[in-house]
């Protein structure tokens, strides 16, 4: 590998860990990594985590928070003891702040081959759109 692929290679990077606060699952947690896209109606953000479907990911809405969490459960195979290992799994954690122009209601959410599809529509009242000069 080069020094230039080194540079750009992904690494994992663990949620921080807040003094005081208690977590619910024992395990390592991870940011998973995000490419965010907005059209004129939306704002799209998939985010990357492998491991996760639909039955082990919540998605909470608290105020302009939107806090991602995802569960992963180690894979055990029977007979078989680990030896050496490059990956490491954990669950997923992510908050955004998300801007005034997001529709709250409609915010949509789908999950598939481990990458999580937000859809944030904007609001209306948001959208660009032309405005009519008249004369006089």
């Amino acid at each position: 590998m080069t020094e230039k692929e080194k540079a750009m290679e992904a690494k994992k990077e663990e949620v921080e860990v807040v003094e005081g606060v208690e977590a619910t699952r024992s395990g390592r947690a991870f940011v998973p990594q995000a490419n965010i896209y907005e059209t004129e109606d939306e704002i799209v953000v998939m985010t990357d985590m492998p491991g996760v479907d639909e039955k082990s990911v919540e998605i909470m809405l608290e105020k302009n928070e939107l806090t991602i969490n995802g569960y992963v459960e180690p894979l055990k195979l029977d007979d078989y003891s680990l030896v050496y290992s490059e990956y490491e799994v954990g669950d997923y954690r992510r908050t955004f702040i998300l801007p005034n122009e997001v529709d709250r209601e409609k915010i949509a959410a789908r999950v598939k081959d481990g990458v999580l599809h937000l859809r944030l529509p904007k609001s209306a009242s948001f959208k660009a759109r032309k405005i009519t000069v008249q004369a006089g």
